[in-house]
């Protein structure tokens, strides 16, 4: 079954109802191909996420910063925001500060519902989000990470959520980073992915020095790292955790993961950022096993055979070969990794040929997001900054984020104006995307240390058409994570692929936009489904030169 939700110019009848250049090593910077406007009441919302630093521990728990969800909580046609609040330190504890959740009832209006929907009452200090219908209910659920342990809120589908951490048997207590939904063995409901970082404690907090003499937060060299963790879900609202039994590898620093089927063989994959220590690539046999192949993927270093201090992952069809190439921020000192897909679990580091080592290395990145920013048909990509200890001797602690624009196979750095939030520096960490006020054009939302998390709303001038794309699975898992779909054209293909893990401690709606080119005609839409099901969806739904219209939402649902 499908159907066609609506086509529009970006006008109300059309929406649903209810820095520094010193930095700057390239004498190449793409023009300002598009322009962002800054949500004024999300700013008035002051919604910080705070790492507990006034305590003066310096203690490594305060440098990982939170992230952001975004998603359609209420199912009313409106994306909303979800921030976890982070936590404070004292006399050798840690408290966790209440989640917040903003319902977005109309465009560009939002409402703080955290009290109503009962996200205010948290487990432990909170890091990272990860949203998914682990219940094919029809209503997205929310996983919270943080030391301590993790907190699954469960979606009662009336505005409110309620904790099912303890019921459902989610009883991991190591420090918790990023999380990932997905089917790893294509039953039809998700698992999870949960990545662990080091085994610090009050009882083992080190005192450091940086280059100056100065006490700082330690590196994660001085830790050993943890074990990661799959749930996996027996289908009747419980979880059994697994790890050397389906191939995990021990001892992880696990900041992001990504989960794609990057083999496209039917079953999803798992790519880990993990920090100081080689990336792990876990390639799915399927039923849930896995067999790490980072090195021989030539995923697991960079080029000059070096682990890196890895943290936002997101998937880039960078050279438009229909093929998912992997984009890894980095540490200072290291470039941002791309990874471009050769096939057959093949990868080639190409960074230096994209052009970024002429960004300099003194960023330190965290999270970041691709998608086509300026609708001229290929990816771009957005990373948010930010250094990791509180006195760097090289970068500064607050930096600029960049905007990447995909140049005939270079990614150069946008100019933007001084007045913009990408020439403004942060603590950023957290970052997530999405047509949030529903104009037809990608929004961001940055979530950053002790500075109010921002929502960007992205405006570009004569778009092309674009058509959005939207999967329900019904013999799959409802969210169709894994799925491949592929616009046919009259002359060319557009592909895309639904993930889940995408950014750093963040999570962003699975909804796929494709720009069309001029004079181009869509011929059909092609689903494959996780488990290698195919639906086909003819042009007769999909005529984007009727009425002139510059783009259209398509909710394709699989049939039983």
């Amino acid at each position: 079954m499908v159907i066609v939700l609506g086509c529009g110019g970006g006008d109300s009848q059309n929406q649903p109802s209810s820095s520094t250049d010193s930095q700057i090593k390239s004498d190449r910077l793409a023009e300002e191909t598009v322009t962002f406007r800054a949500s004024e009441e999300i700013a008035q919302l002051n919604i910080i996420f705070k790492n507990g630093e006034e305590a003066g521990e310096l203690s490594i728990v305060e440098s990982l910063g939170g992230g952001v969800g975004v998603f359609d909580y209420d199912q009313d046609g409106w994306l909303d925001l979800i921030f976890p609040g982070g936590g404070k330190l004292s006399e050798s504890t840690l408290a966790g500060l209440p989640t917040r959740i903003l319902r977005q009832s109309a465009p560009e209006k939002f409402t703080d519902v955290s009290h109503v929907a009962g996200t205010e009452i948290v487990r432990n200090y909170t890091h990272g989000i990860a949203n998914g219908d682990y219940n094919n209910d029809g209503f997205t659920d929310v996983l919270i990470t943080g030391y301590g342990g993790l907190q699954l809120l469960t979606n009662n589908g009336d505005g409110s959520f309620s904790d099912v951490t303890e019921q459902v048997g989610l009883d991991d207590r190591s420090w918790s980073t990023s999380a990932a939904w997905g089917d790893f063995n294509n039953d039809g409901f998700l698992d999870i992915y949960i990545t662990h970082y080091v085994d610090w404690s009050f009882d083992n907090n080190p005192i450091c020095f940086n280059q100056d003499g100065q006490r700082d937060v330690c590196a994660p060299k001085v830790f050993t790292g943890l074990d990661d963790v799959v749930y996996l879900n027996s289908g009747d609202g419980t979880f059994a955790a697994k790890r050397a039994s389906v191939g995990l590898s021990p001892e992880g620093k696990g900041l992001g993961v990504l989960l794609a089927d990057w083999d496209e063989d039917g079953d999803l994959d798992i790519y880990v950022a993990n920090d100081t220590v080689p990336n792990f690539y876990y390639s799915n046999n399927g039923r849930a096993t896995f067999t790490e192949k980072a090195l021989i993927s030539g995923l697991a270093i960079d080029d000059m055979a070096n682990p890196n201090g890895s943290m936002g992952l997101a998937v880039i069809d960078f050279d438009r070969d229909h093929r998912a190439d992997l984009f890894v921020t980095n540490y200072e000192e290291e470039l941002s990794a791309l990874y471009r897909n050769m096939g057959d679990e093949n990868f080639g580091y190409e960074s230096r040929q994209a052009g970024l080592n002429r960004l300099g290395k003194l960023f330190v990145g965290f999270g970041c997001v691709a998608g086509d920013f300026d609708l001229d048909g290929d990816h771009d990509i957005v990373i948010s900054n930010g250094h990791a200890v509180r006195y760097p001797t090289n970068g500064d602690l607050e930096q600029e984020p960049l905007l990447l624009i995909n140049e005939e196979g270079r990614l150069n750095r946008m100019k933007t104006a001084p007045s913009s939030y990408f020439a403004q520096t942060h603590r950023g960490r957290g970052l997530a995307m999405g047509d949030i006020n529903r104009d037809g054009q990608l929004d961001l939302v940055f979530a950053n240390i002790l500075e109010p998390a921002v929502l960007l709303y992205g405006e570009v001038q004569q778009p092309q058409k674009r058509v959005f794309v939207t999967l329900v699975g019904r013999k799959v898992n409802r969210d169709a994570i894994g799925a491949r779909v592929c616009v046919r054209l009259k002359t060319s293909e557009l592909v895309g692929w639904t993930t889940s893990g995408i950014g750093y401690l963040s999570s962003s709606p699975n909804e796929l936009m494709y720009v069309i080119p001029d004079e181009e005609v869509i011929k059909e839409i092609e689903v494959m489904w996780p488990g290698g099901d195919v639906s086909t969806v003819s042009s007769d739904y999909l005529d984007l030169r009727m009425n002139n219209q510059e783009f259209c939402r398509v909710r394709i649902v699989q049939n039983r």
